[in-house]
């Protein structure tokens, strides 16, 4: 007698992260992710000096994930943040703006000559009540070449394209472009280690004409480590991230997927 196999279903998780962020004073830093930097825009509107200060937040991202298969995924989600800028104290944590994306491997290695081709595209809008509204567009192009058959070790080259528009004809935010080389290992206990390094050029920012960002080509790293199941699906992650912007901006990321269907 034959039997007849369930289909599969696919992942479907909040994939959420928590940021801590610092930025140094009269700077703005994207990075490997536009969400800090729109978070810095809503509240500059409350700023009383024309120089901004330097300041840390704690955010946390809440995209619900959906891996519809082996080569896409796509999820949207809300994320909050609280700040404290200068001498003033930490605000109240709100929700500040939802991102829709998707990732997709438009091109898959499978031991051949050419590498995996990973495209990953979002739009974030803030939803902030600050004046400053704005509308992220982010893309990545990533290209992943495996060096063994198992793909646990590999190289890495990418690129990064980000614009953010500004709800107002008084405030210009430039486009920010990087690219970026590495490489990852993954160890047989399922812990996978990620570099990436890389230059990113930001073409400076006018807001409100009060508060010039200059523009700067500067380096930047980041580092994942990240706790994989036997299905390479991620059950925790760090990331540090340091963004010369063009002083220190620090960023480390906690990765706690919390999964309803995992296969």
């Amino acid at each position: 007698m034959e039997t007849t196999t369930k289909p599969t279903l696919p992942n479907f998780y909040l994939d959420m992260r928590t940021i801590y962020a610092t930025l140094p004073a009269g700077s703005l830093s994207i990075g490997f992710s536009a969400p800090p930097l729109l978070s810095r825009l809503s509240n500059l509107s409350s700023l009383r000096s024309l120089t901004s200060p330097s300041s840390q937040s704690l955010s946390v991202d809440l995209p619900l994930t959906v891996d519809v298969n082996d080569r896409l995924s796509v999820y949207g989600g809300v994320s909050g943040a609280t700040s404290q800028a200068g001498s003033d104290p930490w605000t109240t944590f709100s929700v500040y703006a939802f991102t829709v994306g998707f990732q997709a491997d438009i091109y898959q290695q499978n031991g051949g000559m050419f590498p995996t081709i990973t495209v990953q595209s979002n739009v974030t809008r803030s939803i902030s009540d600050a004046p400053l509204a704005t509308t992220a567009y982010n893309a990545i192009l990533e290209a992943d070449y495996a060096l063994n058959a198992d793909q646990t070790r590999g190289l890495l080259a990418g690129a990064q394209y980000t614009r953010v528009l500004v709800d107002t004809p008084l405030a210009r935010v430039s486009p920010d472009i990087m690219g970026y080389v590495g490489g990852y290992y993954q160890w047989d206990n399922n812990w996978k280690f990620t570099g990436r390094f890389g230059v990113q050029h930001f073409g400076g920012a006018q807001l409100l004409n009060l508060t010039p960002f200059p523009a700067f080509t500067q380096p930047i790293v980041r580092f994942d480590l990240d706790r994989m199941d036997d299905n390479d699906n991620r059950l925790f992650g760090i990331t540090a991230q340091i963004a010369w912007a063009p002083k220190p901006s620090y960023q480390l990321t906690l990765r706690t997927p919390l999964y309803v269907i995992k296969n």
